[in-house]
């Protein structure tokens, strides 16, 4: 089990020259995702060797043009490519009507299928699981609909615990997977070893939440307790709390506390205004509350 992040872009606003806007890759649980598409995110896919063929699922918290005007280039370009395997988008209600449109005018290569899961609910709600990994939203609070994601390992089985089943030599192999099924095992002379003797249990299952843009909002501390790793945007200093508080966005110092809030491992953070020439500043303040705190810089991997 494992958690590998690449930032890709990481900056608010418009792109700028060695400042890209917000898309993540994340790889778990050898699971492949895209977070969020903003412009130029094909090209820095291109620069940290993200291989275009592992991504078949794209997750765009929001429809400003700085999460997702990178879309329908990277799109195209999996057109181009000759790409056939089907790709699941998810979205909020819109993102496929806005896609399509401009796919068909610039009549593009994209013939591979395309599915769309466009979100509307302000809950909580499981929208992707397979037998790797899971993916429930983060309803967050921003200008327009958002949603963070928390993406999270399933559970492994329970290891045999061959020191111990080899004290039992009544147990043979046919016994072994209704052991690793979770079963107690009744022995020939009537005796029931139970199945927490003979097993180990697995590591516990990892996770990574995945939070922009939003202004500081606590209630969503009990989605993401625990969390490996966590990503919050901090878009101002906390010097500028009035204007975070106007554009619905966060603060290093509330990012921050809602890492603590939340209990969790590791915090990141990004989404800075394009006022600030030195990030340096963030995580000095971040750390002020919540000493794990890193910076999101393009091309920094995070491993968990």
């Amino acid at each position: 089990m494992s958690i590998t992040l690449t930032i890709l872009g990481c900056h608010s606003a418009t792109p700028r020259i060695n400042a890209f806007p917000t898309s993540q890759y994340l790889e778990i649980n050898n699971s492949h995702f895209l977070i969020d598409c903003g412009e130029g995110t094909q090209r820095q896919m291109r620069k940290y060797k993200v291989g275009f063929s592992k991504i078949n699922h794209i997750f765009i918290t929001h429809l400003h043009g700085d999460h997702f005007y990178g879309l329908v280039g990277l799109l195209a370009t999996f057109g181009i490519l000759n790409r056939e395997k089907e790709l699941h988008i998810y979205g909020p209600k819109g993102i496929k009507e806005v896609t399509l449109l401009q796919l068909k005018i610039s009549q593009s290569h994209a013939k591979y299928k395309m599915i769309f899961h466009e979100l509307t609910s302000k809950e909580s709600e499981l929208i992707f699981e397979d037998d790797k990994v899971s993916v429930r939203t983060i309803p967050l609070t921003h200008r327009v609909y958002t949603n963070g994601y928390l993406f999270t390992e399933k559970e492994k089985s329970r290891k045999l615990n061959m020191l111990n089943i080899s004290g039992y030599p009544e147990i043979d192999k046919a016994d072994y997977l209704n052991i690793k099924a979770g079963r107690d095992v009744v022995l020939p002379s009537g005796e029931v070893v139970s199945n927490l003797e003979l097993t180990i249990p697995p590591e516990k299952p990892l996770s990574f939440a995945f939070c922009s843009d939003t202004c500081y909002k606590p209630d969503i501390v009990p989605l993401i307790k625990e969390v490996d790793l966590l990503y919050h945007e901090a878009t101002f200093l906390a010097d500028r709390e009035d204007l975070a508080k106007k554009t619905k966005h966060a603060t290093t110092k509330q990012a921050a506390e809602i890492a603590k809030q939340a209990n969790a491992k590791q915090l990141i953070i990004g989404h800075y205004s394009g006022r600030y020439k030195d990030i340096n500043v963030f995580k000095e303040e971040a750390q002020e509350i919540f000493k794990n705190t890193y910076l999101a810089e393009p091309g920094k991997m995070f491993k968990v």
